[in-house]
């Protein structure tokens, strides 16, 4: 009869190949995002304001976890090419929102689509039913480690 791995064996595991699997999309994420002119960080805003709509900097900030002194220089980048701009806030023009411009919004479609196109090629020996039970996963485990988070 074969051991069963122990739970302590089973997360380590689950955090080694996490870790793996998330090195390597990171990997070929910058491979793809050398076809267009926009860094990983500047993606990785970009995205955050799709799903979130405006943000002030503070809010984009608290979201992409990192230091406003590091997303002003960020944000500037992105402002002068024409991905993003800055605009008043029509309740309170005190608060300055970021919006993300066409140009930041094709750009977010075509990296979008090269990546999918990467894990279609990727991930083409496996059936429907392996993708869909990698998705139910991923949603619980991503529903579980968002939850630590907010707690």
């Amino acid at each position: 009869m074969l051991a069963r791995p122990s739970v302590n064996q089973q997360v380590a595991e689950i955090d080694e190949l996490l870790r793996e699997v998330g090195a390597l999309l990171r990997k070929r994420g910058r491979d793809i995002l050398g076809n267009f002119d926009i860094t990983s960080p500047q993606f990785d805003a970009l995205l955050v304001l799709r799903e979130h709509g405006e943000l002030t900097m503070g809010e984009l900030c608290a979201k992409m976890y990192l230091a406003c002194s590091t997303a002003t220089d960020l944000i500037d980048r992105m402002e002068r090419n024409g991905l993003i701009e800055r605009v008043r806030d029509t309740a309170d023009r005190r608060v300055i929102r970021l919006r993300v411009l066409p140009k930041g919004s094709e750009l977010i479609e075509q990296v979008l689509e090269a990546r999918q196109a990467y894990l279609s090629t990727a991930m083409a020996g496996l059936g429907a039913s392996d993708k869909a039970r990698i998705i139910r996963t991923l949603e619980e485990l991503s529903a579980l480690l968002a939850r630590d988070v907010q707690g």
